[in-house]
């Protein structure tokens, strides 16, 4: 079959393999792929991050020397079962599916690891478990999106957002224009974002920022210092509690304690915003770090490859809490198609060209100018080279 392979940083088209399903898989035609920011990264800095995970355990992640079909935001057609796996669906179903592999005993990304091919090619073979069909007749470009606002879904979970909580959405590149179509989907009444590109901060407004801001020109954080909603300095809290203290303990008898602590669970004691660093470069933690208000909830889904430092003093002296959101599992997954299907989240704003195999190197070196380009899908039917 014709894939695209990476090899040492390069993208070319060749003839690989045809792919059998063995037992618990199906084979798939891929009808779309869309082209991940994790991809752009793993392409040039895959080694350290196979590193990285080596150190957790995991020896198959992608090496620059490989030749990787890298992949995993797919969508296609069953073409075939493996023997002894359930045919839960009629050949042509199209289908979308988490993209992790069962192969004999070991358990392999798809699309980030030679031992599971993935979508930048004409088939890919996906776990019969993981497979979900695609509802409502839903089209195939949209259906691509199903795994990256799986992963925002995910994140916005991760964040724990009320519905009255502001969110900052740092990065309105792919990830961070799906955490704001999430985020607003769930309900969260104020979505700031944050983005130096005139084009992002466009499409941020289009999937439902209610504020937008050009860091060059303005902060984020500037509505925080000029209202007392959120906290900016560590001596205002301490204020806060000391007028709060002169007032309890003001009232007879009163158990205080037990007040702070019924506060506490209500939800009416301080708290920040929750931020989501969607940028995924060296220095991003630390400037959210020094930026964000006193007692945020910092998510950070942006993948940053190297090394990357920050202030662990000032996030103590703020009391930030720091999470790192990964991927999802697969009732998020199948939540977030069903929201697609149903229209609850529109995600057509993100996709902003589509590209036959040829394209897919041009398609990477295109998606480098943030003016142009949030998600370009490949569809391996395709003669495109150029979006």
């Amino acid at each position: 079959m014709r894939a695209v392979t990476c090899h040492q940083g390069q993208l070319e088209v060749e003839e690989v393999a045809d792919l059998t399903p063995t037992r618990g898989q199906v084979l798939l035609d891929v009808e779309r792929c869309g082209i991940c920011g994790s991809d752009l990264h793993a392409r040039l800095h895959c080694d350290e991050t196979a590193d990285d995970v080596a150190a957790l355990g995991y020896d198959d992640f992608m090496r620059s020397d490989q030749r990787v079909v890298m992949g995993h935001e797919f969508v296609g057609t069953v073409a075939d079962y493996g023997p002894r796996t359930r045919k839960s669906w009629q050949v042509g179903t199209r289908v979308v599916a988490l993209p992790v592999l069962r192969a004999g005993d070991s358990v392999h990304l798809t699309g980030l690891s030679e031992r599971a091919s993935g979508g930048y090619a004409e088939q890919v073979l996906v776990t019969a478990s993981m497979a979900m069909r695609v509802p409502n007749g839903l089209d195939a470009e949209r259906a691509a999106l199903t795994e990256p606002m799986a992963v925002a879904l995910h994140a916005v979970r991760r964040g724990q957002v009320g519905t009255k909580d502001t969110a900052v959405v740092v990065g309105c590149g792919p990830i961070g224009l799906a955490v704001i179509l999430m985020l607003k989907a769930t309900g969260v009444r104020h979505v700031i974002a944050s983005d130096f590109s005139a084009g992002r901060r466009a499409l941020a407004e289009k999937c439902g920022a209610d504020v937008v801001v050009d860091p060059a020109a303005d902060s984020p954080w500037s509505s925080f210092e000029e209202s007392r909603r959120y906290l900016t300095s560590p001596i205002a809290l301490a204020e806060l509690g000391l007028e709060a203290m002169d007032k309890l303990r003001a009232v007879p008898l009163l158990p205080w304690a037990h007040v702070l602590r019924a506060a506490e669970k209500a939800g009416a004691t301080p708290r920040g915003p929750v931020v989501f660093e969607c940028v995924g470069v060296p220095g991003m933690i630390e400037h959210i770090v020094s930026s964000a208000p006193l007692l945020s909830r910092v998510v950070v889904v942006g993948v940053c490859m190297g090394a990357d430092s920050f202030r662990p003093s000032m996030a103590i002296n703020k009391e930030l809490e720091l999470r790192f959101a990964f991927a999802y599992d697969p009732s998020e997954f199948h939540q977030t198609l069903q929201w697609i299907a149903s229209d609850k989240v529109d995600v057509a704003p993100l996709v902003t060209g589509t590209v036959g195999l040829g394209g897919v190197a041009g398609a990477f070196e295109a998606l480098g100018d943030p003016e142009r380009h949030a998600k370009i899908l490949v569809d391996p039917a395709s003669d495109a080279t150029s979006v």
